[in-house]
């Protein structure tokens, strides 16, 4: 989930100085879920590598033209026409679509049932989901990744994955958030896409075998991009954005961990700066 503008959070950052981040719990350890089976077989899909450069836009007019081998761009803003483009500029596409949280402007919102909304995620017209609700979520889910498989895209970047760690209005525990993930990491797979864990660093090491590649934010200046190098190690890319620190403060240690790293503004246009 992107971290909402700075000037919005004061309020909150207040608020975690005294109670605690709900993004970050404080003991990791005990909340990393019971053991999880290894990954069954799935259609062959694309297997990003360390190493990539990328571009995250999920706002505005597509700039196609930015020098990177991988785009990140919307499920649903972004047509197959904008997939084809980037495909022939020889760049892979990452379908961005939300998983575990639910979007008021989204075309499907109205199939949503009231009582799978939680509590609002920070975000304006955002709540998250009650991801206990397979039964109703996994129909969902699908025909959303089957949009993605439509405009032909080669990945999927699912995101509000770690919402057992947030203030959802659900008793969401570590063991319903790793079976939800691998849920769409099977989804993603049976339709030949490749998968991202977005953020959710606690439960790396019992969904690394599940996922492709990870997406995350911020893990320089929460000093925690160390974490993800089981993924680096297993020749798995890490696409790696930061929105408050500038390059000179964190692609050293980027390079160094294998990292695919860039600076973005919040509001995900098309403004970048790559390490």
């Amino acid at each position: 989930m992107k971290r909402p503008l700075l000037s919005l959070l004061l309020p909150l950052l207040l608020l975690a100085a005294c109670t605690g981040s709900p993004d970050r719990p404080e003991e990791p350890d005990e909340r990393d879920g019971g053991d999880t089976a290894p990954p069954g077989p799935s259609r062959p899909h694309w297997q990003p590598k360390p190493g990539l450069t990328w571009q995250w836009q999920l706002k505005g007019t597509l700039d196609p033209t930015v020098d990177a081998q991988v785009y990140d761009i919307d499920a649903v803003d972004q047509d197959a026409a904008a997939v084809a483009d980037l495909h022939r500029r020889g760049r892979k596409v990452i379908c961005y679509v939300s998983t575990g949280a639910w979007e008021d402007w989204r075309p499907d919102a109205k199939r949503f049932p009231k009582d799978v909304l939680g509590k609002g995620n920070g975000w304006s017209g955002e709540r998250w989901l009650d991801i206990r609700r397979t039964d109703v979520l996994e129909p969902l889910v699908a025909q959303r990744l089957d949009g993605c498989v439509k405009k032909g895209f080669d990945a999927v970047e699912p995101d509000n994955m770690d919402g057992y760690a947030n203030d959802t209005g659900f008793p969401l525990t570590a063991a319903d958030q790793i079976a939800y993930n691998e849920l769409v990491a099977r989804l993603a797979h049976d339709r030949g896409l490749a998968v991202g864990l977005k953020n959710d660093l606690d439960q790396i090491p019992r969904l690394l075998a599940h996922f492709d590649f990870a997406v995350d934010e911020q893990c320089a200046q929460y000093h925690e991009c160390d974490r993800l190098t089981p993924f680096v190690k297993a020749g798995k890319a890490v696409f790696h954005a930061e929105y408050e620190l500038t390059p000179d403060r964190f692609c050293a240690q980027s390079k160094r961990l294998g990292l695919s790293s860039m600076q973005k503004k919040y509001d995900l246009m098309a403004w970048r700066r790559a390490c």
